[in-house]
């Protein structure tokens, strides 16, 4: 059996991750054995990169508001387990960061979450978790999140939690009225 020690050293092997080894950069991902709860996002932003921490930024915030935990909670409990698309910082684009490398979920995923035997439920944050997870989705992100119940009790789509998205939560409304509470209520 994988350990998160063979794991992680695995990772930061992986020619594919050379750039970031060779910086002293390790992989961003936390996998405790008491998790019952597994967050996918899309990557490190480089704060939480620099810092060492994931989701140590605004959108961190609004997603542990969301959740309805504090960031003692939400660091310490041993209840969260954070598997990101990417394990690194992808860099900067034109309209914001770069998408995750695909490599990075269809390699270690599987391997990470066999060390969790008691994970109950995965929260999928934005299209490429959503994407990646999820073979049966809608028309688009948006429909996939309002049908989160026919994704439950094993997964659970939402939205990024960027501060960036107010324009997507001014349009749609009910998921801040209708999708938190349960998600709150699930955790």
């Amino acid at each position: 059996m994988e350990t998160i020690e063979k794991l992680t050293a695995e990772i930061m092997a992986d020619p594919q991750n050379s750039i970031y080894t060779k910086q002293g950069i390790k992989p961003l991902f936390t996998i405790p054995k008491t998790a019952r709860i597994n967050i996918v996002g899309q990557a490190p932003g480089i704060r939480a990169q620099e810092s060492g921490l994931y989701w140590n930024d605004p959108s961190g915030d609004n997603l542990r508001e969301w959740l309805g935990v504090s960031k003692e909670q939400f660091y310490n409990s041993g209840l969260f387990a954070i598997i990101p698309m990417d394990f690194y910082f992808p860099g900067k684009g034109k309209t914001g960061d770069l998408p995750p490398r695909k490599f990075i979920a269809e390699e270690y995923h599987e391997k990470l979450l066999a060390l969790m035997p008691n994970v109950k439920l995965i929260i999928l944050i934005g299209e490429y978790a959503i994407k990646y997870y999820l073979k049966d989705t809608k028309k688009n992100l948006t429909e996939t999140v309002r049908c989160f119940q026919e994704y439950l009790p094993k997964y659970f789509p939402i939205v990024h939690p960027s501060p960036l998205n107010f324009r997507w939560q001014a349009k749609n409304p009910w998921f801040l009225k209708d999708v938190v509470p349960v998600l709150r209520e699930k955790v």
